[in-house]
């Protein structure tokens, strides 16, 4: 069924019948726009009051019904509603209107529905989005029309109406937007699998239920990349429904790409085929030669290894990734705000080769921080603590065996600033202060992408 068709499809089941959007942020407002476009009556709900919400008068100017406050689940009634990623599929007044005959959905879920070209899709603990976009960037230089979507970007229903059959959608996936999707992509990563979001799933095995959505509904034509060196992740390979490349760091596999010293190679069959070397990629450390594995692998008979060698010597990668500031009296200063979880830190901190002058801290997600406490005495030479996962981050650092403030100092602050401010009063000449807070954002900022910013504005005015 082609673009038109889908799209003639939906209108026809839709028109004239209401539709609800929970949540009225930046990424919804394309998708009212659609459904407007589309002859719905759209109700946008948000927790928020309507001052608090930019854009309110305009969409209530273009016949949208605002139902704004703490009772803007009231009457959830619509015949479709499209939850917010970050809105549990099983809340009750999801459940309660889905009981009573509405159509329960998101963006994401409709644009499978809509799409009229292939969708490519990377899920993962860690590094989604430097795959996504290196993935992206493969197909661009090698021609292809690519619409870049999903966690990052912008929402993708509004330019369904211009995609062709053979333009290629490229989508990262959270486990939110995964959790009831009940269709795959045709081609798909999983990067690497570890706790995370355990304060918002309910625990691990829903968050792996989560993430396997992007495998359960493929067919025997369509492809699946695991990481053979993530335990977890290797051991979906049993699950998968068609062709399975693997991708791994730390020896051969059968049929992927792989690294062998500091040579990557294709392999086919067990032959492998060398496509570049790890010191032709830009971007630090063994995580981003994991990436570059699994984008590599996932756009297998597209793209030259000539086109992987370009991005490779020229991408500088994804801002708040081990992302280079500035060097001050020869201090080097590093952006990782990304880093919401100890498994991204350790990634961030193998990145380097010293030890280095950590600032962490931040919302507590609910996991075990002990990792923490042997990852910091092999790769710490100071540990600048801040926000709400302080006491935790210390505990874990102190309770480790052979720990003694002469290994290492602890300081703690009470806000981002003042531990930048303290990272440059102890900093000497050739050191590196790397922001990696192994924890969420949210007890002082919005998002990774404000606290990465607000340390980003200090360096730059120290």
């Amino acid at each position: 069924m082609s673009s038109n068709e889908k799209l003639i499809a939906f209108q026809q089941q839709y028109r004239g019948k209401t539709a609800s959007v929970i949540g009225i942020g930046i990424s919804n407002k394309p998708l009212i726009t659609f459904l407007l476009d589309n002859l719905l009556s759209v109700v946008a709900r948000d927790k928020k009051e309507k001052s608090a919400i930019d854009g309110a008068v305009a969409l209530e100017e273009n016949g949208v019904k605002l139902v704004c406050g703490e009772k803007y689940l009231n009457d959830l009634h619509e015949d479709i509603i499209f939850r917010t990623p970050g809105m549990r599929p099983d809340q009750p007044a999801l459940m309660d209107a889905k009981e009573k005959g509405s159509v329960i959905t998101s963006e994401i879920e409709l644009l499978f529905d809509l799409c009229p070209c292939p969708i490519f899709a990377v899920t993962g603990s860690d590094g989604k989005t430097t795959t996504t976009t290196l993935v992206s960037l493969f197909l661009q230089e090698a021609g292809y029309h690519v619409h870049i979507g999903g966690n990052i970007g912008t929402p993708l229903l509004a330019r369904v109406p211009e995609m062709k059959p053979t333009d290629i959608t490229v989508l990262e996936l959270s486990s939110f937007q995964l959790m009831s999707l009940h269709q795959s992509p045709v081609r798909a990563v999983i990067t690497n699998l570890s706790e995370n979001h355990l304060d918002w799933h309910t625990n691990m095995d829903e968050y792996l239920r989560a993430k396997m959505n992007i495998l359960l509904h493929q067919t025997p034509q369509d492809w699946l990349v695991l990481n053979a060196g993530n335990e977890i992740t290797n051991a979906l390979t049993a699950s998968a429904k068609g062709q399975v490349l693997h991708i791994s760091s730390r020896g051969n596999v059968e049929n992927g790409v792989c690294l062998d010293g500091e040579i990557i190679y294709r392999v086919t069959g067990g032959i492998r085929t060398p496509i570049m070397t790890r010191s032709d990629i830009r971007i630090p450390g063994l995580h981003n030669v994991e990436n570059y594995m699994a984008a590599i692998a996932l756009t297998q008979g597209l793209v030259s290894d000539d086109i992987i060698k370009k991005v490779a010597s020229t991408f500088p990668g994804v801002p708040h990734r081990c992302q280079f500031i500035r060097e001050k009296n020869g201090v080097k200063y590093y952006n990782s705000s990304i880093d919401s979880t100890p498994v991204r830190t350790k990634a961030c901190l193998h990145a380097f080769k010293q030890k280095v002058i950590v600032i962490c801290g931040g919302d507590d997600k609910q996991l075990s921080f002990e990792p923490l406490g042997p990852l910091f005495f092999d790769h710490a030479q100071g540990v600048i603590l801040c926000g709400a996962t302080t006491q935790k981050i210390k505990d874990a650092i102190t309770q480790y065996p052979g720990y003694t403030p002469n290994v290492y100092p602890i300081y703690e602050t009470a806000s981002l600033v003042e531990a930048v401010k303290t990272a440059e009063g102890i900093a000497g000449p050739g050191d590196i202060v790397v922001l990696s807070p192994a924890c969420a954002s949210f007890d002082v900022y919005k998002n990774f992408e404000e606290r990465g910013e607000c340390f980003v504005q200090t360096v730059n005015n120290l």
